[in-house]
């Protein structure tokens, strides 16, 4: 059997956000903040005399995991962006394609096709879904870091 017309795996690149320190931090509050509804709730249920105690159980229940879940997201981001700020090569994103979609059907964004290139690097093509942005445009050139043996990129807009 030969490998004639067999095409190589295509490069399987995954985007990540910039997620500065900044950004994390904020992140962070939230997830505390969304974690604490239903506890708070449930403390004025039990000492304060306030009529709250379904409703805390209710949020405790829904809200502990979100906000768990939402706290776990922003560590893996941040570690990622940290691993692409120690190790990533400088490379260049050039905006191929811009296609509108619809995120939920009230709120529309683009998706930015993506040809990622740089030095010592293999040349891998990938989508970008984000809002709308004036400086976004076809044939425009991006800063970007890659770390090709994580498989994650990062595009600075």
């Amino acid at each position: 059997m030969t490998d004639e017309g067999v095409r190589p795996d295509p490069v399987r690149m995954t985007l990540v956000d910039h997620v500065g320190p900044w950004d994390a931090a904020v992140l962070y509050v939230i997830a505390a903040t969304v974690c604490l509804c239903g506890p708070v709730m449930l403390g004025l249920a039990l000492f304060g005399g306030v009529d709250l105690m379904v409703v805390g159980i209710v949020f405790t229940v829904v809200f502990v995991p979100v906000g768990l879940g939402f706290g776990a997201g922003t560590v893996s981001e941040r570690r990622q962006n940290l691993r692409l700020d120690a190790v990533g090569v400088p490379a260049t994103a050039e905006i191929t394609d811009l296609t509108d979609f619809d995120w939920n059907g009230e709120e529309s964004g683009v998706e930015v096709g993506l040809r990622v290139s740089g030095p010592g690097l293999r040349t891998f093509e990938a989508t970008w879904r984000r809002g709308h942005h004036p400086g976004l445009r076809v044939g425009r050139t991006l800063p970007a870091e890659v770390d090709s043996d994580g498989g994650r990129f990062r595009v600075r807009l």
